[in-house]
């Protein structure tokens, strides 16, 4: 099943996305290699694909994973979360609808 993985940053997190990118994203490539993710990304805190120096307000990660809790687990160990970036992480059920 598919989970959201729906993230807010704590502020001006810029800085510790930058210093912990690199660990972030090989994490995601891992589900790449095995199929499970769906979606992932920032939200940027202005209205443009580059938000420049203003950052990010979050992520949404959309993944599949064998139970809530495994989601959860994965979702804990992210190490945005290590690093601080995220003030709250909500892992939560999702279903495909469309396309």
């Amino acid at each position: 099943m598919y989970y959201a993985i729906l993230c807010e940053d704590v502020e001006n997190s810029l800085p510790m996305r930058k210093n912990t990118r690199e660990a972030h994203l090989a994490r995601l490539q891992q589900l790449v290699g095995q199929g499970r993710l769906f979606a992932a990304g920032p939200y940027p805190a202005l209205d443009t694909e580059d938000p420049g120096e203003a950052g990010f307000t979050g992520s949404l990660i959309i993944a599949e994973f064998d139970s809530l809790e495994a989601a959860t687990a994965w979702a804990d160990a992210d190490p945005y979360v290590d690093a601080g970036v995220f003030r709250s992480v909500a892992v939560k059920p999702y279903k495909l609808v469309l396309p």
